[in-house]
This record gives structure tokens, sequence and C-alpha cells, in this order.
């Protein structure tokens, strides 16, 4: 039955998703839009986040072994929580980006190369914008614009760090901490993908090298056996082969046609 819900929502939920980055960017990149629209906005956070404890709440029903389930999915628990102990709505930011990995991770069509893109994209598109948010109206920050932003994701999650733009306020700073992981964490993932990439396809050579090695052996050993079982045909073969019979020995006192020859007796 869990099962069955999870790949029916599965859909629906990454639509709820998308929906939620808009309503949370808007409000961002457009300040001073009308208010019924950040009031719009705020509601889609709080609908998608809804959504999302709701399937929480029915996947926790359907389980055999609740306790389990629990213990198995901590993330989860904490994104439900999160918003409800501090409404923010960085926390239902992160909330949200934990339920939605969480369920990406589920879905089998989903590869490791997308979830990887994926996840660098929504790290760095909901970083920048967290970091706009706190940031702009501090006295002392530098990152006033979406540009700046997204330059400081980039390079906080590469781990480069030019230092031209930083977080000046503790909320930004432990954004940073928590991108600069995040970056060290996908680019860990990226790294062991092509290398095990690169040793499965030296693998399949070997094999494949092994393999001709192994025909090439079994062939001559085929070629012996072969030479062997010919030699062994064809030596009754040899020793059964008919001999010319001997000259018959003559009579005592008969004379041979030489001798007569020599006796000067007619043929």
């Amino acid at each position: 039955m869990m099962e069955r819900w999870e790949k029916r929502t599965q859909t629906p939920l990454l639509i709820l998703a998308v929906a939620f980055g808009v309503a949370y960017a808007v409000p961002i990149v457009a300040p001073d839009a009308d208010r019924w629209i950040h009031e719009s906005c705020l509601v889609v956070e709080w609908v998608v986040w809804g959504a999302f404890a709701v399937d929480y709440a029915v996947r926790l029903a359907l389980s055999p072994a609740k306790w389990q389930f629990v213990r198995g999915h901590p993330l989860d628990l904490l994104a439900v929580l999160l918003p409800l102990v501090q409404p923010l709505r960085l926390l239902r930011l992160v909330s949200t980006l934990l339920l939605v990995g969480r369920r990406a991770r589920m879905a089998p069509q989903i590869t490791l190369t997308t979830y990887v893109a994926g996840a660098v994209v929504g790290l760095m598109m909901f970083g920048s914008l967290a970091v706009l948010h706190v940031e702009r109206n501090a006295p002392n920050g530098n990152i006033k614009s979406l540009g700046d932003a997204v330059w400081w994701s980039f390079t906080t999650m590469t781990t480069v760090g030019y230092g031209d733009h930083a977080p000046t306020t503790g909320l930004g700073r432990v954004l940073a901490v928590g991108l600069m992981l995040s970056g060290i964490a996908l680019l860990g993932v990226v790294t062991a993908n092509i290398a095990a990439w690169f040793i499965s396809r030296f693998e399949r050579d070997d094999a494949a090298e092994r393999r001709q090695t192994e025909l090439l052996e079994a062939l001559t050993r085929e070629v012996q056996e072969l030479r062997v079982e010919v030699s062994r045909l064809a030596a009754p073969t040899a020793a059964q082969a008919p001999t010319a019979a001997p000259a018959p020995t003559p009579p005592p006192g008969a004379l041979v046609p030489a001798d007569r020859a020599a006796a000067g007796d007619g043929p």
C-alpha cells in the first residue's frame, strides 16, 4: 500500500515543489510587488509544506512498523516539525527541500546523475535567494542583488571563496556553512561517480580480454587433443597395411633363370 501511495503521489508532490520554488522566489526577486502577490505566495508555501506533511502522515499510517518508519526517516520528521517550532520562511524552505530530496531519491526513474544535477541547481538557486533575503537589508552587507547572490553561491558551493562577496549576518553565515557542506558532499558524490564509471569501464575491458584469452587457451587445447586423436587413429592403420610377399624359394637342384642362361639352355 505504501509503495502504491508513493508511486501515485510522486509527480504531484514534485509539481507542488516547483510551485513552492516559484512562491518562495517571487517576493525576494520582486519585493515591491503588490501585497496580494506576497500573501498568495505565502499561502502557496504553507500549502506545499502541508501537502508534504500529509504525505508523511499517510506513509506513517500505511507503514506496518511505524516505529521503524520514524527511526528510518528522521529527516522527514524534522522537516515536518521544523516550521511549526519557528514559522520562518527559511525554515519552510529547508524543510521543503529536505522532503523533496527524500521523495526524489525514492523515484526509481531518477538516476544519480540527474539527482546530483538537480540538487546542485536547486541548492544554488535557493541558497542565492535565501542569502539575498537575509543580506539585502544588512547594514554592512555586500550582497545586494540577485547576481551577487548567485555568484556568491557558486563560489561557496565550489569551495573557491574569492571573498569579494560574503555574508555579514549570523543567519547568512549559517547559510554559508550549509552551502559549503552541501557543495563538498555533492562534489564528493560526483567524483565518486566518475571514478566508479572509469573503474567499471576498465573492469569491462579486463573481462573482455580475459574471455578472449580463455577462448584462445580452450582452442589451443582442442587443437592439441585433435592432434593426439588423429595420431591415435592413424597408428593402427599403418600397422595393418599389407606387405609384399617374399619370392618362393626354388627346390634343391632346380636352376634359376640366370643359371639356365649360363648353361646355354633355351627358354
